[in-house]
C-alpha cells in the first residue's frame, strides 16, 4: 500500500519520498498531470471569488458557462447542450431518464461485459450476473446484445428508448468497435426512434487521439456521457445533447434531474482549464505517437496482445497470474500499473497525456524486466 505524500506531473512520492512513475493517472482522470499548475491557479482563483452559491440551473455561474460553450464549439452540431454531475455514473443516470423521457419507451438495451459505474442503474448495464445479484432487484426493462455483433443488432425495436455502449469496451479489454459496428447501430436506433448513447468516461478529453473517441469511427451518437479526464484531478461528470432533446427533463416533472453540486464552479473552473489545455496544446494529438512508442517497446513472449489507441491501452498477457505478478511487482519497482475490472489478463496502461517519451521508456523498461524474471 502506498501512503501517498505528493504528486506531480506523471509521479507519486510516498512518505518515504519514494518515487513511482504513473501508468494509470487515477484511472485515466489526471489527464494533464498531476497537479497541473494551471489547473491549480484556476481552481484557486475561483475559490477566492464564490465557490459553492446555489442549486444547479437556479443561477448562471461563469466557469461553468464557459466550460459548456467551449464543449459545444468543439463537438458536432448537434451535441450543443450539456448537464454538469459530479461524477460519470451519475451522468449515465441521468441519460437514461432522458432517453426515457424523451421517447416514452422503457426498454434499455446493453452490451454484455459492460462497466457503466456503480449505482443502482448503471450497475443493471452491466452483463456480469455475478456482479449485479447481490444488489438485485435492479431497474427492470433491460437487455443485453453483445458488443460488435452485427446480428444482435435486430434486437433493437420500437419498444427500445436507448441503446448504451461504451465507445470502447474498457472493463472488458479495451475493445475497439469493429469496422462500420457503431454507425450500424446508430442507424437502427433511427430507424425505430431510439436513441444511441455512448459512454465516453474513459475515451473522452484527447485520451484516444481525438477529442472524445467517438470521433475516431464515423459515428455521431445522440447523448454522450463523460466525466473523469474532464476534471484534470478534480471529480467531475457530465452527459451532453441537443439543447431540443435536453429539454424535455424541464417538466413532466419540472426539474426533472437536478444535483446540488452538480456544476459546481470551482469544478468546472478546472474543469474549463483542462479542456483549454487538451485543446491548445499539442498533448492530444502527440497520443497516438506516443501510442506507438509503447507498442514498439513493449515486444514480449509474455504480453500476447496490446488493445486500445492512443493513450487508452491495455496489455493482455498470457494468463491472469502473470498480469497479477507484473501488476504488483511494478509497484515495488516504482512503476504504477493496474487491472482491468472484468478481463483478468489485461494491465492497464492509461498514463497522463502529458507524460514524455523519456518516461515512457522508463517505465516500458520496469516492465520488459520484470517480465523477463517471471
Amino acid at each position: 500500500m502506498i501512503e501517498v505524500s505528493r504528486a506531480k506531473g506523471s509521479y507519486i512520492y510516498d512518505n518515504d519520498n519514494n518515487r513511482y512513475l504513473d501508468f494509470v493517472a487515477g484511472v485515466s482522470a489526471c489527464s494533464v498531470g498531476h497537479c497541473n499548475e494551471e489547473i491549480i491557479n484556476a481552481i484557486s482563483s475561483q475559490s477566492q471569488k464564490y465557490m459553492h452559491v446555489m442549486v444547479y440551473g437556479e443561477f448562471i455561474t461563469k466557469p461553468s458557462l464557459d466550460l459548456a460553450k467551449l464543449l459545444a464549439k468543439n463537438l458536432p452540431e448537434s451535441l450543443n447542450c450539456t448537464y454538469f454531475t459530479n461524477s460519470g455514473t451519475e451522468a449515465l443516470e441521468g441519460s437514461m431518464k432522458l432517453a426515457r423521457r424523451h421517447t416514452g419507451r422503457k426498454k434499455i438495451i446493453a452490451a454484455k461485459n459492460a462497466y457503466h459505474g456503480s449505482t443502482m442503474g448503471a450497475l443493471t448495464l452491466m452483463g456480469l450476473d455475478e456482479r449485479k445479484k447481490p444488489f438485485e432487484p435492479l431497474i427492470p426493462d433491460v437487455e443485453f446484445i453483445d458488443f460488435n455483433s452485427f446480428q444482435d443488432i435486430h434486437k433493437i425495436d420500437e419498444k427500445t428508448s436507448c441503446v448504451i455502449l461504451e465507445t470502447i469496451q474498457g472493463s472488458a479489454g479495451f475493445i475497439l468497435p469493429a469496422e462500420g459496428y457503431l454507425s450500424s447501430v446508430k442507424k437502427k436506433c433511427k430507424e425505430v426512434g431510439a436513441l444511441l448513447i455512448l459512454d465516453e468516461i474513459q475515451t473522452g478529453i484527447g485520451r484516444t487521439g481525438k477529442l472524445f473517441g467517438f470521433e475516431n469511427f464515423y459515428c455521431v451518437p445522440d447523448i454522450i456521457v463523460y466525466g473523469k479526464g474532464l476534471g484534470g484531478g478534480i471529480p467531475i461528470g457530465a452527459f451532453t445533447s441537443s439543447k431540443k432533446l435536453m429539454d424535455v427533463l424541464h417538466v413532466n416533472p419540472i426539474l426533472g434531474h437536478i444535483t446540488t453540486f452538480g456544476a459546481n464552479p470551482v469544478i468546472t473552473a478546472a474543469a474549463l482549464q483542462t479542456l483549454k489545455i487538451v485543446l491548445d496544446s499539442k498533448i492530444m494529438e502527440s497520443t497516438l505517437s506516443k501510442e506507438k512508442l509503447f507498442r514498439q517497446k513493449l515486444n514480449h513472449k509474455l504480453i500476447s496482445q496490446i488493445r486500445g489507441v492512443g493513450l487508452m491501452l491495455c496489455l493482455i498477457m498470457n494468463d491472469s497470474e502473470i498480469a497479477n505478478k507484473l501488476v504488483l511487482e511494478a509497484k515495488n519497482k516504482g512503476l504504477i500499473l493496474f487491472w482491468l475490472l472484468i478481463e483478468k489478463r489485461a494491465v492497464r496502461i492509461t498514463p497522463p497525456l502529458t507524460i514524455s517519451e523519456k518516461e515512457i521508456e522508463e517505465g516500458c523498461d520496469i516492465i520488459l524486466n520484470i517480465l523477463d524474471t517471471i
